[in-house]
């Protein structure tokens, strides 16, 4: 979830501030397309080796998810400076490393029944249109909307952070989450998400230079990554009850 350390920054930067990149999305959008493509690459990798070598999943897995983040980090900081051909390529192998680590959950979705291919591209169906509705909705909020929305969506997400990470306490302990209390937070964590895409609309002309275009992309591809990631954790939950 580094996604919401990421726009709360995106946040405090906006604050009072008129547009400052009006095309930063638009120059975003490219990239934030290739990374979904790199993902989908590192994702088909991911159930390769899975189905072809289970044996070294497991630790590749907790490998790619530790340089995942550390790779998140050192890429926002150098993307925030605008050194865009540094940048690059921390972002593209962040984007294939995330697939990888991605795969773990399309694994568990193909193996659901009543989930399978068909729920995944649900999921991807649904985040392209949330994309065409958020950018509508999120480019013409007022100020005092678009503020308002925005520190509703992170305090949110914080809270679903939370959440989360007693789950993943819990889990250590052997103590798995209810079904029915797996499907709210599946929901509720889609719901923040659909937000998020929305508030990006608004929050990143402000928050980032034309220039900071990959920031941007980062950004944005964070967003449609975990609202894909709860999209299939709802399908799943729905789909798992006894």
């Amino acid at each position: 979830m580094s996604s919401s350390s990421n726009f709360r920054e995106a946040i405090n930067q906006a604050k009072n501030q008129a547009l400052v990149g009006p095309n930063v999305i638009a120059n975003a959008l490219p990239f934030v397309g290739g990374g979904l493509v790199l993902t989908a690459v590192g994702t088909y990798g991911g159930l390769f080796v899975r189905a072809n070598n289970p044996g070294i999943f497991f630790p590749t897995f907790i490998a790619a998810f530790v340089l995942e983040l550390i790779l998140f980090f050192v890429a926002q900081n150098v993307a925030e400076k605008a050194n865009n051909k540094v940048a690059l390529p921390l972002l593209a192998t962040y984007s294939l490393l995330s697939g990888y680590t991605l795969s773990g959950i399309v694994a568990v979705a193909l193996g659901t029944t009543g989930v399978g291919i068909a729920g995944i591209g649900f999921a991807a169906l649904g985040c392209g249109v949330t994309f065409i509705g958020a950018r509508q909705i999120g480019s013409n909020l007022s100020e005092s909307d678009g503020m308002a929305l925005s520190k509703t969506i992170g305090l949110g997400l914080i809270a679903l952070l939370v959440v989360m990470l007693v789950q993943v306490v819990f889990r250590m302990f052997g103590v798995y989450t209810p079904g029915w209390l797996e499907i709210g937070i599946s929901g509720i964590g889609v719901f923040l998400f659909v937000g998020a895409a929305v508030v990006d609309f608004y929050i990143l002309p402000r928050a980032y230079r034309d220039n900071q275009y990959l920031s941007a992309a980062l950004s944005m591809y964070l967003t449609y990554i975990n609202l894909f990631i709860f999209i299939l954790r709802l399908l799943i939950a729905i789909n798992s009850r006894d």
